[in-house]
Formats: structure tokens, C-alpha cells, sequence
């Protein structure tokens, strides 16, 4: 949920106050958190004091014939008016020649910074960083960390995205999902349709898994839909653009939802 305006968080205020363990706010159906749907995401943090949970389902088939099955179950948190904090926990299943291996392919904590809203010159500028840690069957055998540049620009139901990110470790053995890669970066252009409750968003990504790897180069084409105030609908999906190099296909689905905690909201938020 991000940037919801004065009255919005007034009512989430109010609310919190009447209610005894837990309120929801009105989310923003433009988000574009990464890989949901899409890999590039904005740049706009999770309002203050706000949850959000996302379940997502996400099947990869590469052109060497392994299958991808997993699920990336994520919470990110606002901490800050301009900032969230958050982590996931992958669950994975792989297929290749008739066997099957599944298990956490890691765990992942990030950290999102807007150090620039959006105005008349700048766009909204960010930095995220992440951290992944080997835990589970699936989850590679290094400690990963990676840093990523994001910016927003808006032209009224449009918007442009530009990602950017490193990672800061020696190549090593990667989770199955969720792995840092070596480098990439990626634009994506999105737009509002049918009285702003659904966004169409395409994208075009580049990278290296690491640093010997061919060039990997990926389109993408997502929806969201925002299926009730708290609650967000998904897809996308993604090919490689080189012939012999990325997925032969990627497909995504998922749901998010936003709420708030009362008891951790300060006291004096709706006055």
C-alpha cells in the first residue's frame, strides 16, 4: 500500500482506535511490489504502520526442460513514513528428468528507502537492499547480499520504472528462487483502465546470474486488479527475448492484502 492520502489515514486511525486486534486501510491497486506482477517494481514504500501480506504462486519452465513450481510467501511492514521493512520464505519444487526436490530455497529480508517523492523535476527515487540466507534444502550454500536503485515517474494513468541492482557478494551457489543474480536491471511502463481498478503493465529485463553467465534477456506483461478496498488480484507473465538464453515461459499469480495492527499504532495518530 503506498502513499494513500491525509483522509485515508485518518480513517485508518479512526478505525484502529475502535477496533480491539486489527484494521485494514484502503490499498493502492497501483503497486508494483517485485516479481508481482511483474519483476520491476516502483519505488513507493508501504504506508506507515501498515501490513502487507502477499501469496503468491509463480511456474517457470526453462528451455533445458526443468520445471519451477514455488510459492514466495512475503510480509513487508511500514516502519517508517518513508520506508518498510520486510522478508519472505520461498517454498520450491523442481522437476527434472522424472524427480522431484522440494524445499525453502532460503530466506530473504529487505529494506526499502525513499529518500525522494515524486515532483515537477525528479521522479521518486529509491534504494532497496537485500539479504538472503541459506537456510532449507533449496536455499544455496552463501550468505547473498544485493543493492537496487528504483525510480518512478508519473504522466497522469501512466508511469515509467527504471530498476537497477548489484550484488555485493562473490558468485556462489544460488537458492532455486529468489536468488541475487550478479547484476540486472529492467523498465517497465504501466497504465489505469476500466475507472482505475485495474493496471496493465509490460517490461523488459537484462542480467547476469553471475559473472560468466550469458546475457539473459526477459519481456513481461502483468495485470493487477484491485478485487476489494484491502485486497489485490495478479498475473503476469514473462519469456526470454534471446533465443537460447532465460525461461521458455514464466507465469505468476497471486493475492496481497493490507491491514494494520492497533496495538502496534501509536495513540495519538488520529488527532
Amino acid at each position: 500500500m503506498r502513499r494513500v492520502t491525509d483522509g485515508v489515514v485518518l480513517a485508518l486511525a479512526l478505525s484502529a482506535l475502535a477496533a480491539p486486534r486489527a484494521v485494514v486501510a484502503q490499498i493502492d491497486y497501483r503497486n508494483l511490489d517485485d516479481d508481482r506482477p511483474t519483476r520491476v517494481e516502483d519505488a513507493y514504500p508501504v504506508e506507515r504502520f501498515a501490513f502487507e501480506f502477499l501469496v503468491p504462486y509463480a511456474f517457470e519452465r526453462e528451455r533445458s526442460g526443468t520445471a519451477i513450481h514455488a510459492s514466495i510467501l512475503e510480509l513487508a511492514y511500514g516502519l517508517l513514513p518513508n520506508a518498510h521493512v520486510g522478508f519472505k520464505a520461498p517454498l520450491a519444487a523442481t522437476r527434472q528428468a522424472g524427480m522431484t526436490d522440494w524445499g525453502l530455497s532460503g530466506l530473504k529480508a529487505f529494506a526499502l528507502y525513499n529518500f525522494n517523492t515524486e515532483g515537477a523535476l525528479l521522479p521518486a527515487l529509491s534504494l532497496r537492499a537485500d539479504a538472503v540466507v541459506p537456510v532449507g534444502s533449496l536455499g544455496g550454500d552463501e550468505t547473498q547480499l544485493a543493492v537496487k536503485a528504483l525510480a518512478t515517474r508519473s504522466w497522469g494513468r501512466a508511469r515509467l520504472h527504471l530498476n537497477g541492482a548489484v550484488r555485493l557478494t562473490p558468485d556462489a551457489a544460488a537458492a532455486v528462487v529468489e536468488a541475487l543474480e550478479r547484476w540486472w536491471a529492467g523498465a517497465a511502463l504501466d497504465r489505469t483502465f476500466f475507472r482505475q481498478s485495474v493496471l496493465l503493465v509490460g517490461e523488459v529485463t537484462m542480467g547476469r546470474a553471475i559473472a560468466a553467465a550469458a546475457l539473459e534477456v526477459n519481456g513481461g506483461l502483468g495485470l493487477r486488479w484491485q478485487w476489494r478496498p484491502t485486497t489485490v488480484f495478479d498475473v503476469g507473465i514473462a519469456r526470454r527475448l534471446k533465443r537460447n538464453v532465460g525461461p521458455d515461459y514464466a507465469l505468476t499469480l497471486g493475492i496481497s492484502s493490507a491491514f494494520a495492527i492497533a496495538a502496534l499504532m501509536p495513540n495519538d495518530l488520529g488527532r
